[in-house]
């Protein structure tokens, strides 16, 4: 089966450990601040990898719970199929590394269509979206080590590290433009364009 999307694994693994509602999942995984590393902004979404899940047979409705103060309530179980689907997942989304296709590096091979100036107030505008990232990502680390083992926390840890990589190499771009170490013109763009072209066939 093929990788999920974290939404597909955060649930089945919120599954493994008792049987629940969509209400509740969604719950638990604020409570968890899962957010920070999963979607969860769209509700849409939410239900629909619960029908995914279902249709491929890795959960199954446990019981409908009618309350006649709430409104009906379908509860979900993993399956041993879906047991054994988180667990492969696990595996090979620990194990081997995936290639993604994040916007960042997209916009980054077309900076020089851009002018200097307006390609460097941008870069810090994003550094300062970072810095404001890692020292949210550091206060969670730090409150959430007087509550819970490192265990727990891994996944900010590793935020932390992207987050502080990527605010690296964009502090020294940045210092490497200021400096006029690297520059652009719209005339060197087109001589560089004109030189990569293709011959044409005519």
């Amino acid at each position: 089966m093929k990788r999920p999307s974290p939404l597909l694994f955060v649930v089945l693994g919120l599954l493994l450990e008792a049987p629940m509602h969509p209400y509740e999942m969604q719950r638990l995984l604020k409570e968890r601040r899962k957010e920070r590393v999963v979607a969860l902004d769209q509700r849409s979404s939410f239900y629909q990898a619960i029908t995914r899940l279902e249709r491929d047979g890795l959960i199954e409705v446990s019981e409908v719970v009618r309350d006649p103060a709430r409104p009906e309530r379908t509860v979900y179980a993993i399956t041993a199929l879906g047991r054994t689907t988180f667990q492969d997942w696990l595996r090979t989304m620990l194990s081997a590394p995936r290639d993604v296709f994040p916007e960042f590096p997209v916009a980054i091979a077309y900076l020089p269509l851009l002018d200097v100036e307006d390609a460097l107030s941008l870069l810090e505008t994003r550094r300062e979206a970072l810095q404001a990232r890692l020292a949210d990502t550091e206060r969670a680390l730090s409150e959430g080590k007087a509550a819970l083992p490192r265990l727990m926390l891994l996944e900010e840890e590793v935020q932390r590290a992207v987050v502080a990589a990527e605010l690296d190499w964009l502090d020294s771009l940045i210092d490497d433009i200021r400096g006029g170490e690297l520059t652009w013109s719209a005339e060197l763009v087109a001589a560089e364009i004109a030189r990569l072209s293709p011959p044409s066939a005519d």
